[in-house]
């Protein structure tokens, strides 16, 4: 399989690690990811734990860096639902239109999903290339819990059956 999708890696920055993981996951498999979104360098890491970036500022460079993006991904850690950023990031991907799927990071438990995306996540995949490129694809809206067995999902959105 070959393709290459522009999405928007909503995550933790501590985290930053299983974004290079998820983007090699894929590459493996023939997926090219052009990942928009920040992963800040130390330094403006810096600046950010100290506040010198105004919030304003912020909010407008993700939203223009998740406007180039057809598909959000949430990978979901152990920290991810505490995370105000993940949560706004999120929250305006919906606003935007853009599909959400959520990737559990190894170690992931459902207790560790953002309320917004229950809310308003379109599928929740196991960390399995196969099932993140059907789910960005939008070829399933699977549901699933971090070993891979299937969940209920926690909104309303009409789902495609993932049949083969």
């Amino acid at each position: 399989m070959t393709g290459r999708r522009h999405i928007f890696i909503s995550h933790h920055h501590a985290d930053d690690a299983h974004v290079a993981g998820l983007t090699g996951m894929l590459a493996r498999s023939g997926y090219e990811i052009r990942n928009s979104s920040i992963r800040a360098k130390p330094a403006n890491q810096r600046r950010l734990d100290e506040g010198r970036i105004p919030e304003r500022t912020l909010k407008r460079l993700l939203r223009m860096k998740m406007s180039w993006a057809s598909t959000v991904v949430v990978l979901i850690g152990k920290a991810t639902h505490k995370r105000p950023w993940v949560d706004w990031e999120i929250r305006k991907a919906n606003e935007l239109g853009k599909r959400i799927v959520g990737v559990y990071e190894r170690g992931g438990t459902e207790n560790d999903v953002p309320d917004a995306f229950n809310k308003y996540g379109d599928a929740l995949v196991s960390w399995n290339s196969a099932n993140v490129i059907d789910a960005i694809e939008g070829k399933c809206d699977p549901f699933e819990k971090p070993d891979g067995a299937p969940r209920e999902p926690a909104n309303d959105t009409p789902r495609s059956n993932c049949a083969a």
